[in-house]
């Protein structure tokens, strides 16, 4: 695996915003508690013009653990905060707009407010999907933003509740895939055995409806569409289709899988690659004190995948039949604990976000940090 020379961190003049106006358009182990050495303060933005050298340079700063990203047509994106449960409307030119707070987030251990979707149909329905826990469970609910942007958190319609929580291995991603269906990453919340039960939510990828019905073609005539998953957080398709996940393991491997109807994984049978009879071995793996892999993107050809634990970015190459090549390890030791991963509609950059406030990390003033990658 080749290591490629860490990157400068690109800084300028950070813009403080005022009001709230709106705009249209882990790892194995309990999680401690966020740290509370250097308090986040107000979001900021960051402009600049892309670096001529093609670093990665600072969008937004001051947020407390962004995990979810999804772009708007424009460009802009919406950035969920785990522990304040707040949704942002992050401009391209890092301008930080607050649209809303979610009801009933419980962020404890590794829960709290999650991932985030935009319903396929949201230039007319203005549907917006989060997964967050609760105090009984991890659930999924959709929410309707306003005409002006801004998004009323407890007006909610409850699309798939009774996921399993726990202390850790909550999982949290969503995404709505190539052929219109919600995909759900969920943990096992730390229970072992059940991520090989059909009839259990947790230790799943689950594919539904946008009304949280089952979607046609599930392989169990259940929400349920692989299993034997320990804790996926990472979900991206490349452009022949493939689903690929990105997955904690516990003390040795963790995993990037393609995922397949019906796919076993192994948890907590096998962890890596062991070809086992049942099983689907992982495309990759890589240590859990490198990896930690949570955000996952497929961009430039390749699968690009946030490290918390290994405080990197990893880029695997896709071949053309759905392999990975070797990896080129990025920004080594540079960002901190990296989590979202996510390309721009127009495919010339992709966005990650620092991890640094979520308890494990060692936050700096400006923590926690939206940057960009430049990619053409």
């Amino acid at each position: 695996m080749r290591s490629l020379t860490a990157l400068p961190l690109r800084t300028g003049a950070a813009l403080l915003l005022a009001g709230t106006l709106a705009v249209t358009t882990a790892c194995a182990g309990p999680a401690p508690a966020p740290t509370a050495a250097t308090p986040a303060g107000t979001p900021s933005a960051t402009p600049q013009s892309a670096p001529a050298d093609g670093a990665p340079w600072v969008l937004a700063s001051g947020l407390e653990v962004p995990w979810g990203i999804a772009f708007l047509p424009d460009g802009s994106a919406l950035v969920t905060e785990r522990i304040p449960a707040t949704i942002s409307r992050v401009a391209p030119d890092g301008a930080v707009t607050r649209l809303g707070t979610v009801d009933g987030v419980t962020p404890t251990g590794e829960g709290g407010l999650l991932g985030v979707a935009l319903s396929p149909d949201h230039v007319t329905d203005r549907g917006v999907y989060v997964m967050f826990t609760t105090s009984d469970d991890n659930r999924v609910v959709r929410l309707t933003a306003n005409p002006d942007g801004t998004i009323d958190g407890s007006r909610q319609q409850e699309i798939l509740t009774g996921i399993p929580k726990g202390g850790n291995h909550d999982g949290g991603q969503i995404r709505f895939g190539p052929d219109g269906f919600l995909y759900v990453a969920t943990g096992e919340a730390g229970r072992g055995e059940p991520a090989q039960d059909r009839d259990d939510l947790g230790g799943k990828i689950l594919r539904l409806t946008k009304d949280g019905q089952p979607a046609p073609g599930n392989p169990f005539g259940t929400a349920v569409y692989s299993l034997g998953h320990r804790n996926p957080q990472g979900l991206a398709w490349d452009p022949a289709g493939r689903l690929f996940s990105a997955e904690f393991g516990q003390s040795t491997w963790d995993e990037i899988n393609l995922i397949t109807p019906g796919g076993n994984y192994g948890w907590p049978e096998v962890e890596g690659r062991e070809g086992r009879d049942g099983f689907v071995d992982p495309l990759a793996q890589q240590g859990t004190d490198d990896a930690s892999w949570s955000g996952l993107a497929y961009a430039d050809g390749a699968l690009y995948a946030g490290a918390l634990r290994g405080e990197r970015l990893f880029r695997y190459p896709v071949n053309p039949d759905g392999s990975l090549g070797e990896p080129q390890v990025l920004f080594e030791g540079t960002y901190g604990r990296i989590r979202a991963v996510a390309v721009t509609p127009d495919g010339k950059s992709l966005w990650f976000t620092s991890s640094n406030r979520d308890g494990r990390g060692d936050p700096g003033a400006d923590d926690d940090r939206i940057l960009v990658l430049p990619l053409a």
